[in-house]
């Protein structure tokens, strides 16, 4: 293969010692990922250079194609044009369009792997500091724990798991290791109480997403544990909503009722978990057939928002708090499981994919989304429009793997069950989708690819 004057992409690629296709496509993939989030186009995840395509690049400088571009410039910190220029004649800067632009991608420098190294150097401040403080818990062990709870909260329905996984569990042992170590004073060990709850909880929720849910009901009975000894009605509340909705997702409805009954019966404010229970109660009666319980629940859970009061778990949002839009998608599920689907149920169904859709909105998840549009798929077919189902079901099927938790899997494959019976089987699209569908698997989520 004839060779042309060394680029900047060439040199760069040696420094990192990257040639090697395997080695070079490991990280590709890493910033693939990065770019499909940050820019909000899934189908960039699964990009791949081909080996013969890699040493195009390589030895001939033949320009990559734009959606390779977008990864290249997020890769090395410049522009297509300073990548592919002479490596000798390359300016510093950081490249247009990429997410770093407040920082200079100087040549030799690994944007990525320096805030690597900085986010590992906090994590070691924060173990001096919580060591340090080895007479009692002070507050900056409080506010370190407080800022981590927190910011796990809220980018849990943003992310994929392998991106919070570590973090999550290093900090709920940090806090186990504190409320164990006996030097709290009661108002502190109570917040770490509180604190190991939550912790426990999101635990919970990761191993369930991640189709486990033997280890999810052990995390949870944590929590619950936890969030009574807090003394804590909402989180013990909210602790049985989980534990409902384990159980709904691992086929056991009878225990998905008793526990959302549970937690609905208990005493607690006004928040937004109040609403969330009788919508997890009215799901789990469609499942047993049970339309009247059904049509109980969601008459109180109506009454219920309508006179919300956000409490502390609701301020910490997140994965906390139970959004008006989840409640429309809970409603819909709830129709589907009991067969229904007209127009107003479509309209319905249409709303919540709607009201789930802005990325900016601070309520905004991945998984509620996806399950939306799911049942907005199962709506369509359940009136016959096969069309309109592939086209709701679509986005989910194009989901990179990291994103397709246990609940997404399942709800994709419920339209493949109902693509299965009745007319719609026999027609062309629907074999075809119900045979893509098939293929649809999750990729281990919890685990780094």
């Amino acid at each position: 293969m004839p060779e042309t004057q060394p680029t900047l992409f060439r040199a760069e690629v040696d420094r990192r010692a990257w040639k090697d296709h395997v080695v070079f496509l490991r990280h590709f993939r890493k910033y693939a990922e990065e770019v499909a989030t940050l820019d909000g186009l899934p189908h960039l995840a699964t990009l791949e250079p081909a080996a013969a395509t890699l040493e195009a690049w390589y030895y001939t400088a033949r320009k990559p194609q734009k959606d390779f571009q977008r990864v290249l410039t997020h890769m090395f910190g410049h522009s297509i044009d300073q990548l592919w220029g002479p490596a000798a004649q390359a300016t510093p800067g950081a490249a247009p369009g990429t997410p770093h632009t407040d920082v200079p991608a100087y040549l030799g420098t690994d944007l990525r792997e320096m805030r690597k190294v900085g986010a590992m150097a906090a994590r070691r401040a924060m173990q001096f500091t919580l060591g340090a403080e080895n007479n009692q818990v002070g507050e900056e062990t409080l506010g370190f724990l407080r800022d981590e709870v927190s910011r796990i909260a809220q980018e849990y329905p943003r992310v994929p798991l392998p991106k919070l996984w570590e973090d999550l569990a290093q900090t709920q042992d940090d806090a186990f290791r504190l409320i164990e170590g006996g030097r709290a004073r009661p108002t502190q060990a109570r917040e770490l109480l509180r604190m190991a709850a939550i912790l426990s909880f999101m635990m919970a929720k990761g191993s369930h997403d991640m189709g486990d849910p033997a280890t999810a009901r052990m995390q949870a009975r944590t929590a619950g544990f936890c969030a009574r000894e807090a003394e804590e009605p909402a989180l013990v509340a909210l602790v049985d909503g989980l534990k409902s909705l384990i159980a709904y997702w691992a086929g056991q409805p009878e225990d998905a009722l008793h526990f959302a009954r549970q937690g609905a019966a208990a005493q607690h404010q006004g928040g937004s978990v109040s609403v969330w229970l009788p919508g997890l109660e009215a799901r789990a009666a469609a499942v047993l057939g049970d339309a009247e319980a059904v049509q109980e629940a969601t008459v109180r859970a109506e009454r219920l928002r309508e006179a919300i009061s956000p409490d502390a778990l609701d301020e910490l949002g997140g994965l906390l708090t139970y959004s008006l839009p989840k409640q429309r998608y809970y409603q819909v599920e709830t129709a589907v499981l009991l067969g229904q689907g007209d127009d107003r149920l479509g309209r319905l169904a249409e709303e919540a994919v709607k009201g789930l859709s802005d990325k900016d909105d601070p309520n905004w998840a991945f998984g509620d989304l996806a399950g939306s549009q799911c049942n907005l798929a199962l709506v369509r077919l359940n009136s016959g429009d096969l069309e309109g189902a592939a086209d709701a079901v679509r986005p989910v099927l194009d989901l990179p793997p990291s994103y397709r938790n246990a609940g997404i899997v399942t709800s994709v494959h419920r339209v493949r069950s109902a693509l299965s019976i009745g007319p719609l089987r026999e027609a062309a699209t629907g074999r075809e989708l119900h045979e893509e569908i098939g293929l649809y698997k999750p990729n281990r989520p919890a685990l780094p690819r």
